[in-house]
Parts: structure tokens; sequence; C-alpha cells
């Protein structure tokens, strides 16, 4: 085909446009335009939008280092400090001579406290930049905090020599000579910091303090003052000037800052949140629930309002108005964190633990990095008997966040149940640095050297529980249980009586006191001294279950049965108090009453799963079978996952007649749940049995029978399995053994018939 005279131009757009989209498709300019918007972004504080943009510039050019480099200053601004530095490390890698980079690393380091890590990176940097003063006054900062002030001093001195008109040099040097008891030059230090830069917010708020700190709130307030002037969009002044007439004991003054702090910046979320957190510290908590609330509906979209919000209705156990919150907080950011993991946190406290395990897999899998998640799906995976995974989960939230006590605290409790000293005593030594004015690190400590049965160690850790916290009960009572444990009585008594003294209703305590007497065989004054205590303290429900036990043990069964019922009425929440009735009442023959109390029990606490099947297992007694099963299907509808609940279910199934393959599923699920319980071997074997796979079922009823020999219905089924794979001489052995150890077996004459058949006939 031949072109007409349009042809050329026609070619010549099509060239200039295939030129064009070869330029696009080029990495170093795709990585350059990612790069420039991620520049713009961050200049207009989206900081979420720049990080994305910087990231997608390195996907294309790993060895950016400007996008390094601006990545990390991004994640420093959202206060990621995990990322940041490895963005940092990644810039310092690729150009060592990245002098800011080599700054940032520094003051990351210094503020963490690796103080010999900020030294070197301000060593570093003198290297290449001999006149450096801002790394200059890291080295001073570095070596003061390591209990050098002379060096320290010396070294601030220099770095304001190197650049005299540095404010913050000035200030530097300022906090070093107040370290130093040198006031009145730290005094004209600060005052030359703020000279040197009037609107320096952090020279005016340390000249602030350093007046607080001596009682001038005057002066103080008027640095304050000044600094609000400074910068009126800036909350954190106004923040600092609450705390001021806060610790002057002037509350409605600082009320009334904040208050005007969030009309005034009520754009600003750091300012708007600024009362509720207020109020919070001061544990007025009917006041920052109707702030939270206000907040909420004003701003549906700030996590950290829906956060803070459902955290505190948790606290107040309003779990179904925290759920709307959350739900709510779905609605905007579905695929958010920190939504899941507060989902997760609800479904966990509405017994749903399966279900909150699979959000906060999701919650992981969106950000692995985010310790809150990993630890709360530790509790969800413990909350389903699956140790291992919790104790997986709050390790790696341990290693992500290792300041973060709470899945310290997760970790020392498993450690506890299942005395694993190492774990205690790893635990117990973390938590005793990080939060040294808390007796806990010293008492999980104390508990590892105790299982080490090294005492001298237990005591002299115990001893530094009450020196760190001498107002707290719990280092008496933990050392009256060793002197109780040593059977030095007075001494018990007497550490019992000062742990009382800081607590009257310190449960640890009181049950010692108790113990002293009954291991003096004294019961009559164990009772009276339980009763003195529950004089002082009437409305306890531990102290009436605590009475209850000891009328038990006195074998006054009515008595008891008084006091349990007491303790579920002061506190419908005691599971141990509506078990113990239960128990009481059967043990008096009064299963009706019993029956009673675990539906009184469900009512006040339908998501616990444990009374479901308490009933269950008391409704079989009575041959009450599809009672019991509509009670344990009633406990797996909450969790599917409850070992104890597929357990039971299964045996009655397969005892009673249903579904074999569901009787089945649930006997694995019980097995899974339960691997070391000969019960759970016997219900899998029993399952299998039922369906013809004879030698696995033997090797569970073998396993069984390891871990309860004297049970008679192991050995049942054990030689009932055997005779159906013709081992005909095994069979026998167990069906002897069956009626050996129990005569009078449930099943006695199907054995004794069967003994007769055991062996082939002979023709």
């Amino acid at each position: 085909m031949r072109l007409g005279k349009g042809s050329t131009s026609l070619i010549a757009v099509i060239l200039v446009a295939g030129l064009f989209a070869g330029c696009s498709r080029d990495p170093q300019v795709l990585k350059k335009k990612h790069f420039d918007r991620g520049q713009a972004y961050f200049q207009q504080g989206k900081f979420p939008e720049a990080a994305l943009e910087f990231q997608n510039a390195i996907q294309l050019d790993s060895k950016y280092t400007e996008a390094h480099y601006q990545l990390a200053q991004t994640y420093l601004k959202e206060a990621d400090w995990v990322r940041a530095y490895q963005q940092l490390m990644a810039t310092v890698t690729l150009n060592p001579e990245n002098v800011p980079a080599q700054i940032d690393l520094a003051n990351l380091f210094l503020a963490a406290g690796k103080l010999s890590d900020a030294r070197d990176r301000a060593t570093t940097v003198l290297k290449y930049d001999p006149k450096n003063a801002t790394a200059q006054s890291i080295l001073s900062s570095a070596d003061a905090s390591q209990g050098d002030l002379g060096k320290g001093l010396t070294e601030a001195q220099q770095a304001v020599q190197m650049d005299p008109s540095r404010s913050s040099s000035e200030l530097n040097l300022a906090i070093i000579q107040e370290k130093s008891k040198d006031l009145a030059a730290a005094e004209q230090s600060y005052m030359k910091a703020v000279a040197l830069d009037e609107k320096s917010l952090p020279a005016r708020l340390a000249l602030g303090s350093f007046y607080q700190r001596q009682k001038r709130w005057a002066d103080a307030e008027k640095q304050y003052q000044a600094a609000i002037a400074a910068d009126p969009a800036n909350p954190y002044p106004r923040a600092t000037l609450a705390t001021l007439y806060l610790n002057e004991g002037q509350k409605d003054a600082a009320e009334k800052t904040l208050q005007d702090t969030k009309s005034g910046l009520k754009d600003n979320p750091n300012a708007y949140r600024m009362l509720a957190e207020f109020y919070l510290g001061q544990r007025e908590f009917d006041k920052a629930a109707a702030e939270l609330n206000s907040l909420n509906a004003e701003h549906p979209k700030d996590p950290i309002v829906s956060r803070m919000l459902t955290e505190l209705l948790l606290q107040e156990n309003k779990v179904d108005e925290a759920s709307k919150v959350v739900d709510n907080f779905l609605k905007n950011s579905p695929s958010d964190p920190n939504a899941q993991i507060l989902r997760g946190q609800i479904l966990v406290r509405q017994g749903k633990a399966s279900d909150a395990v699979h959000i906060l897999e999701q919650a992981v899998k969106s950000a692995p990095d985010n310790a809150a998640a990993h630890y709360q799906l530790g509790v969800a995976y413990a909350a389903t008997q699956n140790a291992g995974q919790a104790e997986a989960e709050w390790r790696q939230a341990s290693k992500l966040q290792p300041n973060m006590v709470e899945p310290l605290r997760a970790l020392a409790a498993l450690a506890a149940r299942r005395s694993d000293q190492a774990l205690l005593e790893e635990t117990g030594g973390r938590l005793m640095m990080l939060e040294p004015k808390s007796p806990e690190g010293y008492i999980l400590h104390a508990e590892a050297l105790y299982l080490k049965k090294d005492l001298p160690g237990t005591e002299a850790d115990l001893k530094r529980a009450i020196s760190a916290a001498p107002q707290s009960p719990a280092g008496y009572s933990r050392l009256g249980d060793l002197r109780l444990s040593q059977k030095k009585f007075d001494e018990a008594e007497q550490l019992y009586g000062e742990a009382l003294k800081r607590n009257p209703a310190d449960i640890q305590a009181i049950t010692g006191l108790v113990n002293v007497s009954l291991q003096k065989r004294d019961n009559a004054k164990a009772l009276r001294v339980l009763q003195e205590q529950m004089a002082k303290v009437p409305a306890s429900g531990a102290l009436y279950v605590l009475l209850g036990q000891l009328e038990m043990r006195n074998q006054d069964s009515a008595k008891a049965e008084a006091a349990f019922q007491k303790a579920t009425e002061l506190d419908p929440n005691n599971m141990n108090a509506f078990l113990m009735l239960a128990s009481a009442q059967i043990s008096r023959g009064s299963v009706d009453q019993a029956i009673e109390a675990y539906h009184r029990a469900i009512a006040a606490n339908p998501n616990d799963v444990r009374i479901y099947v308490a009933l269950g297992s008391l409704l079989e007694t009575r041959n009450q079978w599809q009672e019991a099963e509509d009670s344990y299907k009633k406990a797996l509808a909450i969790r599917p996952d409850y070992a104890l609940a597929a357990n039971n279910l299964s045996y009655l199934m397969l005892e009673h007649g249903g579904d074999l393959s569901v009787a089945v599923t649930l006997a694995q699920t019980a097995r899974k749940g339960m691997p070391d319980s000969p019960n759970s071997a016997d219900t899998l074997g029993w399952a299998y049995y039922k369906q013809g796979i004879y030698q696995s079922a033997i090797g569970l009823f073998q396993e069984a029978i390891k871990s309860d020999a004297q049970n008679p219905t192991y050995h049942y089924h054990l030689g009932m399995t055997y005779q159906k794979a013709n081992d005909f001489d095994s069979a026998k052995k167990q069906l002897q053994y069956t009626l050996q150890i129990s005569p009078n077996y449930s099943q006695a004459d199907e054995i004794r018939k069967i003994l007769g058949e055991t062996a082939p006939q002979k023709n």
C-alpha cells in the first residue's frame, strides 16, 4: 500500500511517542520520578505516601542512597525507630561519608542508651569533619551518660568553641553542667542557648524545665509561655505548661490549658487528644470516656482515638461497647493492623480465641514488625491451649521491642506454670533491668533461683524486691513464703503482717498467715486468722473462697458451701468460686443445686467454656447424655478447638451413638490440644477402634496405660482392640487385668463373657 502525503508526519509522531514511552520505562527516569514525588509528599507532611514513593524508588535501584536516606527521614518523622535505623544503616553502608546519616544514627543510639555505638558514630563523623559541632556534642553526651562527667564537660565546651553560634551546643553544655551540680553555670548556658535562638523550642523548654526542677515556678511558666508564643501551632509547649501547673498543684489550670489547646488547635491530632490523655493520667475514667467518645464522633478515622477509647472500655469490661468502636474503626480502615489487633483482643475476651488467632495472624502478616500484634497473637494462641505458638509469638514481640514488658510477663507466667527455671530466670532478669523500681522482676528471678535450690540467692532477690518497692506488699509476702518453707514461722508471720499493713486485702499474705497455722496443725487458729482479716476486708470474694477451702478441710461441707456461695455473689466473675461451690454441693449430694450453680455461672460468664464442660461432666454422672452433649457443643461453639470439650463430646458420641466421622474429628482435635493426656489418647484410640483402624488404636491405648496404668477403661479398650486384631493372648491378658484392678467394672459381665471366647474353638 502506498502512503499519502501525510504519512511522514504520522511516522514522526509514532516515533516520538515511542521515544517517550521508552523513556518512561527507563528505571533511572522512573526512580527519579518516585523520589521527587516522595520529596513532595514529605514536604506536605504526608509521610505514609512519601514512604511508599521512596520504597518504589529503592525497588528500582537498591543502591539509591538518597532514597534510603529520605526514607529514613520519613520513618523518623513517624517515630518508627526500627525501620529508620534499618534505612540509615543502608545509607551509611552505601556511603559511609554521609555525615547527616551518621549523625542520625548516633542520635538514635544515644536515645536508645547504646552509648558505645553512639560514640563510635560520632567519632566516625569527626574523622570526616573534624569541626562538626553536632558530632562533638553527641560524643560529650555519650561520655557524660557513661559516668565520665569531666570528659563529657570538656568535650561539650569544645563543641561550643567549634561553633559559638550554635544554640544546641550551649544547650548540651548546660545539661552536662547541671549533671555536674554546677547550677549557676548551667543556668548561664541555658540562657545563652535561648539568646542564640530565641525561637528555639528545645532551648526554651529546657530552660523552663531547669527552673521547674529548681521549683522556680514563675520563671518556668515564663519560659513555657515564651515557647508557646514562638510556635503557637505546636501543642507540645502547651502540654509542658499544663504539666507545670499540675506539679504546682493547680489541676484546674492544667485542665483549662489543655481545653484551650484542644479548641485552639482543633485540627491537630496531638493537640485535641491531650485532654483525654490528661483525664486518663489522672484516673478520671468517666471524664476520659466522655472526652474520647466525643473525639471519636468528631474524628472517626483517627486510629489513636479509637484505640484509646477501646482500651478504656476493655479496662472497664465494657466489651460490647468496645466492639462497636472497633467495628467502626475497621469500616474506615479494614486492613489497619491496629484495628485488627483490637478486634483480636475483643474476640479473646469474648471467648472466641480461634477467631482472634485468624485476625491477629492477618495483622502480623501485614505488619510483621509490630510487636503488639505478635504479643496479642500469643495471647490468642494461649487461649486456644497452644502454648508452643504462644511462646514463639511472645519471644518475637520481645525481640522486636525489647523494652516491652507485656510479652516478658506472659513468658514469665508460662515459665511459672511449667516450672521452667531457665525461662523464669531470663524473664525475671530482663524485667529487673526494665523496671528496677518494680518488685515483679526480682520476685520472678527469686522463683527461678528457688527452683535451682539456691536459697541464699532467692532470699537476696526477695530483699531486693522489698528495697525496690518498700510500699508494695509483694516482696514481704513472697519472703514470708520462703520463711514458711523453711519453717521459720515467727519470721513468716512478721513478714505477712508487713504485707498486710500495706494492703489489708493482699490474698498472698492472708493465705500465708493461714498456712502458718495449718502447718502448726492448728486449724482453729487458721480459721480465726482468716476471720480477723475478713472483718477488715468484708467484701472480698477471694477471702470467701479461702474460707470455703478451710471449711472443706474441716469437713464442714455446709459451711464451705455457704462460703463459696457468698464468694460467687461478691464476685460473679470468679469461676473458681463457682466450681468449688458446685464441688461442695456435689459432695453433699445436692446435685440439682450444683447444676443450678453452673447455670448461674454461665449467666454471669456466658463465654467461659470451663463451666459448660464442668456442667456436661456432672450431667454425665446422672446419665443425662443428651443434655451433656448439648453443654459440650455450647463450649465448642465458643471455642471450636477447646480440647477437653471435644474429647468429652467425642466419647459420648462413640458410646451413645452419633456421626462416627464427627466423633473422630473431635477426638483428633482433643488429641492435638492435649497431646500429653492419657484421656485424649484413649478417646482417639476408641474412635479408631470404631473405625476398624486397630493398630493405630493399640498404640494410643498403650500410650494411655503408660501414663495411668491403673485405669480399667484403658485396659478394657486395649483388650477389645487386641481381640479385633486377632491377638487373643494379649486380649485375654488385658481383659483379665481389667477385672483384677476393678472387679465391679461397668463392663465386667461383658468381659467375663468375652473371656470364654478369646481363643478359637478346636475341632
